[in-house]
């Protein structure tokens, strides 16, 4: 039964009991109804129809609920297309067994069929390969890295067009909330909601704060259960869950084997085993170090961030009413990787620092994130950031600063907020 049914029966009910319909009852089923009819368009939709256009097999990667499947449903209406979920057992089974009988089944007779968390099926690269070459087009999905592996894209080399969703960045999430006059006041109050409760859809449009951390605890609840412990073979559910406390607590630091290892209690490959699958399930990236001078700079420790900051803070068990720096460092960094950019850090061993290099280009823009900040005082790191590498602009992204710029060297510093973070980065 659909929501729009749903409600009209219990509307109706209420009325012949002479209840008033303004109940609480009618008023959660209509925000249901709102919240699953509403439909926030994502940037990427152009570029993913392009893509469509070129290639027989598109392939849509990115976190669970990020909104894939939403964004797909919307763009085959325009289609005579099928959909095909893989936790259905029995659409997988007849895939994995039987792929000429799973054509029959679910493709012949439509021009386009997507396939939606194809990570959980067998062979699927040379089944797609099949499924290509014998005319079909094709949608995939998948929450995992799993399906960017060499062992499924070598069968789709020149077949396959692969793009990223992420959960929804800044301008989608003003967007979902519905403002038509955007301020300063308003985009920063814009940036606190995004950056403590994060861009996950469902998230977004739901205005309960109590269900908003509801849904980001079921959130990771499901993303650990399904997508790491399942898909990477891990028994020890309260190990990989105290890893994930462990790097929410310490996201944006320098990231140790070993220390992890002594704190979560495990050996130190069983740590390089949950973060590769926490990372290959894109609940966490790691950031690598920029240099060039391995005697002065770091060169090999990773520091790791959750992809979602709102998802960080449920798993931390921490929402603070005020952002702290570390939060809002780990909100820019997922920013950055919403917009298509791949950040490193800098650090020198005598310890000066630059929170993110981004390159585009071939132009190097280092980015310092700062709560406070003033044209007036640029950090130490930085200053030795622009003396060694002297790059044509500088960044510094802060939330309560002041906004200006200043030159240092040949180096244009520019301050701004995270929307002017995003114009600055798009004109370089």
């Amino acid at each position: 039964m659909t929501l729009a049914l749903l409600f009209f029966n219990y509307t109706l009910i209420l009325t012949r009991l002479k209840l008033n319909c303004s109940s609480i009852l009618v008023r959660l089923i209509y925000h249901e109804l709102n919240i699953t009819t509403m439909y926030v368009h994502r940037i990427i939709e152009d570029k993913f129809l392009k893509i469509a256009e070129r290639y027989p097999v598109v392939a849509l990667v990115g976190p669970r609920q990020a909104g894939k499947t939403t964004m797909l449903k919307q763009l085959m209406k325009r289609y005579n297309a099928s959909y095909v979920l893989f936790d259905d057992p029995d659409a997988r089974r007849l895939f994995d067994e039987d792929i000429k009988k799973f054509m029959v089944q679910y493709m012949e007779g439509y021009d386009l069929t997507v396939l939606d968390e194809i990570q959980y099926c067998k062979d699927a690269g040379s089944k797609l390969k099949y499924l290509a070459d014998t005319g079909h087009r094709i949608w995939v999905t998948s929450s995992s890295e799993i399906l960017l592996s060499k062992d499924i894209l070598s069968y789709l080399v020149g077949r396959v067009g692969i793009l990223r969703l992420y959960p929804f960045n800044i301008h989608e999430f003003i967007r979902a909330k519905g403002y038509r006059v955007v301020d300063d006041e308003i985009i920063r109050r814009a940036i606190w909601e995004h950056a403590l409760y994060g861009g996950f859809p469902r998230v977004v449009l739901e205005d309960s704060v109590e269900m908003k951390k509801e849904y980001l605890k079921n959130l990771h609840e499901t993303m650990i259960m399904k997508d790491v412990t399942r898909t990477f073979s891990i028994d020890d559910i309260g190990a990989i869950e105290r890893f994930s406390r462990y790097i929410a607590i310490n996201s944006g630091a320098l990231f140790s084997y070993t220390n992890a290892s002594n704190i979560i209690g495990v050996s130190y490959q069983t740590v390089r085993k949950y973060l590769d699958a926490m990372v290959k399930s894109q609940i966490v990236l790691e950031v690598p170090p920029f240099f060039t001078n391995r005697t002065k700079e770091i060169s090999k420790q990773p520091k790791v961030y959750f992809l979602d900051s709102g998802l960080r803070n449920s798993v931390a068990g921490v929402y603070p009413v005020n952002l702290s720096g570390e939060l809002f460092e780990n909100y820019v960094f997922s920013e950055l990787v919403k917009t298509g950019f791949v950040p490193k850090y800098w650090r020198t061993k005598a310890k000066a620092e630059v929170d993110f290099v981004v390159e585009k280009n071939g132009k190097i823009i280092p980015i310092e994130v700062k709560l406070h900040a003033s044209p007036e005082k640029v950090e130490r790191g930085l200053r030795a950031f622009i003396e060694k590498y002297s790059p044509e602009i500088a960044v510094v992204v802060t939330y309560l600063g002041e906004k200006g710029e200043r030159r240092i060297g040949n180096t244009d510093v520019m301050f701004g907020d995270l929307m002017e973070l995003h114009n600055m980065l798009a004109q370089v």
